[in-house]
């Protein structure tokens, strides 16, 4: 058993820039532990990452805000405070928050990260649409 004390007395949070558009920034709750990441991370209105998979998964929790979450080939799909979002292994997406909110979620990624191309400003305002 392992136990990680919420955030640390004067850690500073991480700002996320080569696989993200907009600002974001994200806080460790949990280094990576056998296979499994955990992140608070905050969008700013319009930030969002970009395209990617998880080797086997990822749960993500909204804490505040509202956004988006979206498979590749399907319509975005809004989240909101107490959302559970499961999104399969390997399956293409991406998420962030709404052009008029921020959004901050609890991100559990299990396995490896595959990042892959920005989300054109065309594919996030059809979120909207």
């Amino acid at each position: 058993m392992k136990i990680f004390h919420g955030r640390q007395a004067g850690a500073v949070s991480e700002v996320r820039s080569s696989t993200f558009t907009g600002t974001v920034h994200a806080d460790p709750i949990m280094p990576t532990t056998d296979g499994v990441t955990i992140h608070n991370v905050f969008f700013t209105p319009g930030a969002r990452t970009y395209w990617h998979t998880h080797e086997t998964g990822q749960v993500l929790t909204v804490v505040a805000g509202e956004g988006w979450v979206c498979v590749d080939g399907e319509q975005a799909q809004r989240i909101r405070v107490g959302d559970i979002v499961w999104i399969p292994e390997g399956e293409r997406h991406w998420h962030g928050a709404t052009a008029t909110s921020y959004l901050l979620h609890t991100a559990v990624s299990i396995g490896k990260t595959v990042w892959e191309e920005e989300v054109t400003t065309e594919q996030f305002a059809s979120a909207s649409a």
